[in-house]
């Protein structure tokens, strides 16, 4: 188990290992576009060297990628979908090429439409996406907080998703726990998390479970909103956290935080540390 945090990619990809390790981070997400959309850097030569090198001397292993937030595959409209469907693709051979092991992404909103379609333009783009892909780097797909119309937030739904696809086995989770939270699965105890985890085990299966997104909630439960806190500072508590880095059948998952950009995030990831050395 690896731990870790979502970190600045400021003044070059390569910076990433480095802000990573000042948190003291074992492992790292990052952005390798911007996540509001907009024109991308190609990733050079001179890149994926500087980036593999300081991967090597903080002596960081694994780093993932997120995808930006602009992306909807289940969206009715063919711009933003084949948009998407382009993006998710360009970041899986990105990361391939700098090493990283997995890229998540979110599936979008069914807005203007029924949740069967939506759920079909998400199939659709998956197989698209992976189609021919011969890369290093996995696709992850990240659950939702389920607010209005936006597709993924229980496991059944995810389940639909993976095996609708032709390349379903290829295909992992990044499990959000804020989000997990906010949608309807009760993890504020490690008995709540032994049910989640059965519930995910039925749906969907552990071995699919790659990464997950340690967060505490800002908004109660099944309040259907994604709203990050501090660890022990939210809605769900420390118990939780503490069962998920102690639990048997997750010590080779990795956890990364995604709390807010402040002071307090190196003690979230301290806190997880501690609870791993009990």
């Amino acid at each position: 188990m690896h731990i870790g945090a979502h970190v600045s990619v400021s003044g070059g990809l390569w910076n990433a290992p480095i802000n990573a390790a000042a948190l003291g981070c074992e492992t790292f997400q990052f952005f390798s576009r911007s996540p509001q959309g907009g024109v991308v850097k190609p990733i050079t030569e001179e890149t994926v060297v500087r980036f593999r090198e300081t991967m090597k001397s903080t002596g960081i292993t694994t780093s993932y990628i997120h995808a930006p937030y602009i992306l909807n595959l289940a969206s009715p409209l063919d711009r933003i979908f084949k948009t998407s469907v382009s993006i998710i693709r360009q970041e899986l051979e990105r990361g391939s090429l700098l090493g990283c092991k997995a890229v998540m992404f979110h599936p979008g909103s069914s807005k203007g439409q029924s949740k069967k379609q939506g759920t079909e333009r998400i199939i659709d783009g998956l197989d698209r996406i992976l189609n021919e892909y011969s890369g290093s780097c996995q696709l992850l797909i990240e659950n939702s907080a389920g607010a209005g119309n936006v597709m993924g937030d229980t496991f059944e739904e995810i389940a639909t998703f993976i095996d609708g696809t032709k390349q379903g086995e290829e295909i992992g989770i990044c499990l959000d726990t804020q989000h997990a939270f906010a949608s309807g699965y009760n993890l504020q105890t490690a008995e709540g998390l032994d049910a989640v985890l059965k519930t995910f085990e039925k749906t969907i299966g552990l071995k699919k479970l790659i990464l997950f997104h340690i967060n505490d909630s800002k908004i109660e439960f099944s309040g259907h909103k994604d709203r990050h806190e501090h660890l022990g500072k939210g809605k769900m508590g420390k118990e939780v956290f503490k069962a998920i880095t102690q639990h048997p059948k997750l010590q080779k998952k990795d956890l990364i935080i995604e709390t807010p950009f402040d002071s307090g995030r190196e003690k979230d990831i301290a806190l997880l540390k501690s609870f791993r050395k009990v």
